[in-house]
């Protein structure tokens, strides 16, 4: 169990985005960039005209469906 620290004594500062109590030890993140590992790639997002071609290509496929009078759910077993 550890014991009760209000962290009065301060912070150190021993990397960059990482703050250590210098009573308890106890280390904080200050920025995002000090938990995510190094070589990680970036996200990448699509253009927005990519992602409508994309939305446009889905619909036309869904819409290619055959039609059906039976629901799937809602058919008599044979």
């Amino acid at each position: 169990m550890r014991p009760r620290c209000s962290h009065a004594a301060g912070w150190t500062h021993p990397a960059p985005g990482e703050a250590r109590c210098r009573t308890c030890g106890v280390t904080r993140f200050t920025e995002y960039g000090a938990v995510r590992p190094p070589g990680l790639p970036h996200a990448l997002t699509p253009k927005p005209r990519d992602a409508r071609k994309a939305d446009r290509a889905a619909a036309l496929q869904i819409a290619r469906l055959p039609r059906r009078r039976v629901w799937w759910g809602l058919a008599p077993v044979a």
